[in-house]
């Protein structure tokens, strides 16, 4: 059977795209609401030189995708259905340690943005950003570089110059990082013994930092706790339904 040149592949259309699919670098998302998950995943396959190569929803899919799918970043939502993403983070760079990885997250990036550098994420933006920011953080972060937005960026210049200084006005700052995911596993209704679980630590040290919490809250019940970490993880879920992934 004699081919035509009509019937031949054309250069830089159908091969060109799949030879620029080939050397696109794979990208895992990792987050609790499938509409986020599908809205990244158009973003991103849309690139010529990104793909999406993976998904997960809990942190125990998460670390299981990183094995079968070797991505060349990760983007992590802090909210998971099962795990937490603060331990999540600490995790896979304890284990990865040259994997980016980009947080995308509802969470009041003000609050959270330094911790999760300080635990090994490569950068931090919010839901509501832009298609064109999410995929500029993404870039810039499998490139090598660290991402914040510039509002973080300055807070974090001010806060080193200013080391020594008085503590914040916010309360929630004079937290630990263990301490605010312990906040965060009340706000979304987890019980002492489930934090434990989760956070594999005993009952005992979780309560031990819920103490620590409603002190340093100036809470003195576990009631007022509960009703306080239900407040401040509706005002930062809320973001979900506010943001766009456009």
């Amino acid at each position: 059977m004699r081919v035509t040149n009509a019937e031949m592949p054309q250069p830089g259309v159908a091969s060109g795209m799949a030879d620029s699919k080939h050397r696109a670098r794979r990208v895992l998302i990792i987050d609790n609401h499938p509409l986020v998950r599908e809205g990244l995943r158009s973003i991103i396959d849309g690139q010529p030189d990104l793909q999406v190569c993976a998904e997960a929803d809990t942190a125990r899919a998460a670390r299981l995708a990183i094995i079968e799918s070797q991505p060349d970043a990760m983007i992590v939502e802090l909210g998971l259905n099962q795990g937490d993403g603060i331990e999540l983070v600490r995790d896979v760079r304890a284990h990865y340690a040259s994997l980016p990885i980009l947080v995308l997250s509802c969470h009041d990036e003000t609050i959270y943005a330094e911790r999760m550098l300080s635990v090994g994420a490569n950068g931090y933006i919010m839901k509501q950003a832009s298609s064109q920011e999410i995929l500029n953080s993404l870039r810039r972060v499998l490139d090598g570089a660290i991402y914040v937005s510039e509002g973080v960026g300055f807070s974090m210049v001010r806060k080193s110059s200013a080391r020594g200084a008085a503590l914040s006005a916010n309360p929630i700052d004079r937290l630990t990082d263990r301490e605010l995911q312990i906040l965060h596993l009340v706000g979304k209704g987890k019980s002492t013994r489930e934090t434990a679980q989760l956070l594999n630590l005993s009952i005992k040290t979780v309560e031990s930092h819920r103490h620590r919490i409603k002190y340093k809250l100036h809470l003195t019940t576990g009631a007022q706790l509960v009703q306080y970490a239900i407040n401040w993880f509706s005002g930062q879920d809320a973001g979900v339904n506010a943001s766009r992934i456009t």
